[in-house]
């Protein structure tokens, strides 16, 4: 009903999304885990793509042929890609810092509000892609710079309220705290409430806006950090997510052909009914979750972005319970 995942190409379809959604939570492992391992993957990594990435303009501009037929520069044009790659990696530096206790940046109460306004900046990167495409393909469709045919409607606008909502989800903005063990930076009060409105959220983003992508960085991308949080990492829910967006994204920057001509690629059946029905989903339960927020904020006489609203909750309690 959502994807087309049949045919004699579904096995492969369905090797690769195992395939992404367990790599990146071993990828996740890895980097959270140990300092050198998220050094190499949020600091020394993304120095090498960048110059890469300027190595690839340049020499296209200069009309070399190498380059202008390079995959991430045919395939990956979009602004929304390198927006959402910095974004993320910013993210991961900053809860390193936070984690790590980094000069006196990571060990200001004030810094503590950085993841806050990073998830906040890569929401709205994702906001401003939805209402794009309602202005540029408004009762019909558009081509993107990279070849995908979109429609635009009410279902970006519904999605890109729900997403400005998703925002205000987000409550005790400076209750970030480090594990016992240092591997983790732990926002306690961002607890399924935020997490399952967000993910279904940001899967609409992905189904509207990047219909070949969806599979994969609509589902796989989303429940690793998801599955990760709710079994083993109970709290690092953002730091999962950040890495593993990350992560993905560095991977698709440079290997397009993955998602967009092999085997594994994967395309949504890209209907514009389909597109509300999910859009409607997402707003409503947006709707909800802050609702939810502002009730027991008000039941607690609490500021709920300046406090933590979710104390007493089984998911919070666990959470801080591996707090240092």
């Amino acid at each position: 009903m959502l994807f087309q995942v049949y045919g004699d190409t579904a096995v492969y379809q369905w090797i690769g999304w195992i395939l992404v959604f367990c790599c990146l939570i071993g990828a996740n492992e890895l980097a959270r885990r140990t300092k050198t391992g998220g050094v190499i993957a949020f600091l020394i990594v993304p120095a090498i793509l960048t110059v890469y990435f300027i190595t690839i303009y340049t020499a296209a501009a200069m009309g070399a042929e190498w380059a202008l037929n390079n995959p991430t520069y045919v395939h990956m044009t979009s602004w929304f890609h390198y927006a959402k790659l910095y974004a993320a990696t910013a993210g991961c530096i900053g809860f390193m810092a936070l984690k790590y206790k980094w000069g006196s940046i990571g060990k200001s109460h004030w810094f503590k509000c950085f993841p806050f306004v990073i998830v906040a900046i890569n929401i709205l990167i994702a906001v401003v892609s939805d209402f794009e495409s309602a202005i540029r393909g408004w009762g019909g469709t558009w081509v993107s710079t990279e070849g995908v045919t979109l429609y635009g409607g009410w279902h970006n606008v519904f999605n890109g309220v729900a997403g400005i909502l998703n925002i205000f989800c987000m409550t005790g903005w400076f209750g970030i705290y480090a594990s016992k063990k240092k591997d983790d930076m732990l926002w306690p009060d961002m607890t399924w409430v935020f997490i399952v409105a967000y993910d279904l959220w940001n899967f609409c983003y992905t189904y509207n806006c990047l219909p070949t992508h969806s599979w994969y960085c609509g589902l796989a991308l989303l429940l690793a950090p998801t599955v990760a949080n709710f079994f083993w990492n109970k709290g690092g829910w953002i730091q999962n997510r950040a890495f593993t967006l990350a992560i993905w994204c560095m991977f698709a920057q440079v290997f397009p052909m993955f998602q967009d001509y092999s085997v594994f690629s994967t395309q949504s059946v890209n209907n514009p009914n389909v597109n509300l029905v999910v859009s409607l989903i997402a707003l409503v339960a947006n709707v909800l979750a802050l609702g939810y927020i502002l009730i027991r904020a008000k039941k607690q006489g609490i500021n709920p972005w300046m406090q933590e609203v979710f104390k007493g909750t089984k998911d919070f309690e666990q959470a801080i319970a591996r707090a240092a």
